[in-house]
């Protein structure tokens, strides 16, 4: 796999910048019927002053705020709970999101009617608006949640650059299997147990940690191209399992941060770690078309381009490491 070790110096390129569009956790917005025409309404958003101040929903023009905004800090998220009066309902009523954040962040609405009957849908930076329907359809949910999924992790660069790491690493068919394989089930265990809350890893300490996972692939891709061996290149499913478990944490976070009813966790937890699934196969057979692409036309690379790709992985692994590891001790004092 040759040919592979130069796909990640060209695809580290704009992994920079699309760094902090991965960590930009969506908006949650709940309205919750408790009337014939009354409505709970909860406004939840990271932590931040841009999206706090960036970004509002915008309800029907029919209804009307009925109580005085409670707002209060939960963990890394800003709430905001109201009620409104809606004559006629929501059904067939727009709802939508404002603001210069809405061109860059995601708003997961929830609507629960008095009977228990729920809907889910996304707002996005593409569709920033949508019209709640009067009988909500089960494919609406499952494809949400589905997008969710597929959405981090190809959003995820420093996930992306990992499972590219290991890729770089293995020399077969079978022990790319193997890895890749390890890496999921590893990942899908905490990122099971962190959403249905049994444990947490701290965002910051983890959002280190996995930058240092990077960092660690970036002295084996160089063994690899010396011919060396290590743990590592031998057995890359190990690393893959171990480092795994520190990922999953990471992708708990699109779905931790939302705070969904305890009886909507499982269904959403499925369907978000299957669009996580589609995601990172879709990327795998994406590098694997790449690299059988360069073989099949013979291109050949200079020696300073094949050393790139350890240099990318390891210098981007570095960069994040020391990045995270500031922003880690900052947010002690």
């Amino acid at each position: 796999m040759s040919s592979l070790r130069k796909i990640i110096f060209l695809l580290s390129l704009f992994t920079t910048a699309r760094l902090v569009a991965h960590e930009m956790q969506p908006a949650y917005l709940e309205l919750r019927q408790t009337g014939a025409e009354e409505w709970q309404v909860l406004w939840k958003t990271p932590a931040h002053a841009d999206l706090e101040s960036g970004m509002i929903p915008r309800l029907p023009k029919e209804a009307r705020v009925t109580s005085e905004p409670v707002r209060m800090k939960v963990s890394d998220a800003v709430t905001e709970q109201f009620t409104i009066d809606c004559p006629g309902g929501l059904d067939g009523k727009e709802v939508a999101v404002d603001g210069a954040v809405a061109a860059i962040a995601d708003v997961l609405v929830r609507v629960e009617r008095l009977n228990g009957a729920s809907q889910v849908f996304r707002l996005t930076p593409d569709q920033r608006s949508h019209v709640i329907e009067p009988v909500p359809g089960r494919w609406q949910e499952v494809k949400t949640y589905l997008n969710m999924g597929v959405g981090h992790i190809l959003m995820g660069v420093d996930h992306l650059l990992f499972v590219l790491g290991l890729m770089l690493i293995v020399r077969d068919r079978w022990m790319l299997l193997k890895t890749i394989t390890a890496f999921t089930v590893a990942h899908s265990i905490t990122l099971g147990i962190a959403t249905m809350g049994w444990a947490s890893a701290p965002t910051l300490p983890l959002n280190a940690a996995i930058a240092l996972s990077i960092l660690f692939l970036g002295p084996e891709i160089m063994r690899v191209r010396r011919g060396e061996t290590s743990l590592t290149i031998r057995h890359p499913w190990v690393v893959a399992g171990v480092f795994g478990l520190l990922h999953g944490f990471g992708f708990a976070s699109g779905l931790t941060a939302l705070g969904l009813p305890r009886a909507e966790i499982p269904m959403a937890l499925l369907l978000f770690n299957c669009g996580v699934e589609i995601g990172q196969l879709f990327f795998v057979a994406l590098i694997l078309l790449l690299e059988l692409s360069f073989r099949t036309l013979e291109i050949r690379w200079t020696r300073w381009a094949e050393a790139l790709p350890a240099y990318a992985v390891g210098g981007l692994g570095a960069f994040w490491t020391i990045q995270r590891t500031v922003i880690l001790i900052a947010g002690l004092k």
